[in-house]
């Protein structure tokens, strides 16, 4: 009996709540933590073993020339090679498709062409095969 008199008389209230203050203090040293160890981490590298002999020679990139006047004209090597309109460009890029699949166009558009005529020229070629398709730009 005499513990139950001592619980009566005890004003005590039992606490439900739970604190959180500690559990976000921990999120935040661990925020911190990985925000500075991330850029340290190189996950990137990769260590390539070495083949005797073997050569990879790059396809020179063919070049397609838009002037103002939305004539498109191919060079290879610097040598301007034929002429094509925009319903040539799909049977042209599905035969250096054909030829080798990762030869890379460059694109060089005049500044005055509206940018819709690279974008139709773009699409055409990689809708036809071209993977490696890349702007010709001029620096300053």
């Amino acid at each position: 009996m005499a513990g139950s008199s001592l619980r009566k008389s005890s004003k005590r209230r039992v606490m439900a709540d739970i604190n959180v203050v500690p559990y976000i203090d921990v999120m935040l040293v661990l925020l911190v933590i990985f925000m500075v160890t991330a850029p340290m981490v190189n996950p990137g590298v990769v260590n390539l073993p070495t083949v005797g002999g073997a050569k990879v020679e790059p396809y020179p990139p063919i070049f397609l020339t838009i002037n103002a006047n939305e004539k498109i004209t191919v060079s290879k090597d610097g040598d301007p090679t034929q002429s094509l309109n925009k319903f040539e460009i799909g049977a042209f890029a599905r035969a250096q498709a054909e030829k080798a699949i990762d030869q890379p166009i460059m694109i060089a558009g005049d500044r005055d062409i509206k940018y819709g005529v690279v974008m139709d020229v773009m699409s055409t070629l990689k809708e036809n095969g071209i993977k490696r398709i890349t702007l010709a730009v001029k620096t300053q």
